[in-house]
């Protein structure tokens, strides 16, 4: 069961598909729900000024009457949600986001995090600070030691009513850690797991061309590789393993919109992974803006995984 949540918002129509699903998952699991917002960027020295993150402008970092403006105004924006929700705790702070939001995850030590895209390109605000904010999603999916829920979309689907897990690999370590999310997920809601690789022709753009027996070959050695590594774990589910060729991340979203899956995991990019082999991590943006669904990142081990996660019962009682 989720305990706690961290919900990391701009404040911004950016982030409203995903106040959404932070708030429901909160009230679903009975679990404390921190909405976390990070409004200034230091100045460079010692200067007592810090740059909004919204609007641009500078402001003192030492002016208590901005300070609670800014937590008042995410109150108001979030008023409805709060007001339904037991446990909610609202915090503002000047900083780095993606700093800030990784020390607040750990300093709560919180089971999951939840945020938007920040990098979304029709929200004209997120143009205006998308070089302040624009790697915050890449930096925290990479780094936090708990699942990362990025909801860049409306979701059409509950978290616990999923029909289809969309997961990919790069077969690093962190692809393992989701892999044991993924199937403990789809475990726990009835939905079918979808394993999913693509073998990168990338490199054919630039005239380092192979020829399709050796690509052929590729192909059977990583669905032989998700045989052996994967399928002995979930036997006991709905499962399907589909290898392709071609641009990874391009892939994997036609891949997913063809099979209309609810919910994508995947790991971010990790440091196990040779070169460019991690086709997961450095294009996870990619995936992201481009998803029709929620996506999760699951780098570690996740000590949430439990038979308690998703309380069937509790979940299908509350959703009927």
């Amino acid at each position: 069961m989720f305990r706690k949540i961290l919900f990391a918002t701009t404040a911004s129509s950016s982030c409203e598909s995903a106040a959404r699903v932070a708030f429901d998952l909160a009230r679903r699991y009975e679990a404390s729900l921190y909405a976390f917002h990070v409004f200034g960027v230091p100045t460079h020295g010692d200067s007592p000024f810090v740059t909004d993150v919204k609007t641009g402008k500078e402001e003192s970092m030492y002016d208590l009457e901005y300070t609670s403006w800014v937590r008042e105004e995410v109150r108001n924006i979030y008023a409805n949600e709060i007001e339904k929700t037991a446990h909610c705790e609202i915090e503002c702070r000047v900083g780095v986001p993606y700093r800030e939001i990784l020390r607040k995850a750990r300093k709560e030590s919180v089971d999951a995090i939840v945020m938007g895209s920040h990098t979304c390109m029709g929200d004209s605000q997120a143009l205006h600070y998308r070089n302040v904010v624009g790697n915050t999603m890449q930096m925290v999916a990479k780094n936090a030691r708990c699942p990362v829920f990025i909801i860049s979309r409306p979701c059409n689907t509950c978290l616990w009513q999923l029909k289809t897990i969309a997961f990919g690999t790069d077969f690093s370590k962190a692809s393992y850690s989701a892999f044991q999310f993924a199937a403990s997920m789809a475990r726990q809601v009835g939905s079918q797991l979808l394993i999913f690789h693509s073998v990168d022709i990338t490199p054919h753009q630039f005239g380092l061309l192979e020829d399709q027996p050796i690509i052929e070959k590729k192909l059977e050695a990583a669905r032989a590789r998700i045989e052996r590594e994967y399928l002995p774990d979930i036997m006991d589910l709905d499962h399907e393993i589909h290898v392709w060729e071609g641009i990874p991340h391009v892939e994997f979203l036609k891949f997913s919109r063809e099979k209309e899956a609810d919910l994508i995991i995947m790991a971010h990019h990790n440091t196990d992974v040779v070169g460019d082999d991690g086709f997961l991590g450095s294009m996870v943006e990619q995936v992201v803006l481009r998803s029709r669904c929620p996506v999760i990142s699951v780098n570690r081990p996740c000590p949430a995984i439990s038979p308690g996660l998703w309380d069937m019962e509790k979940g299908f009682a509350d959703a009927h």
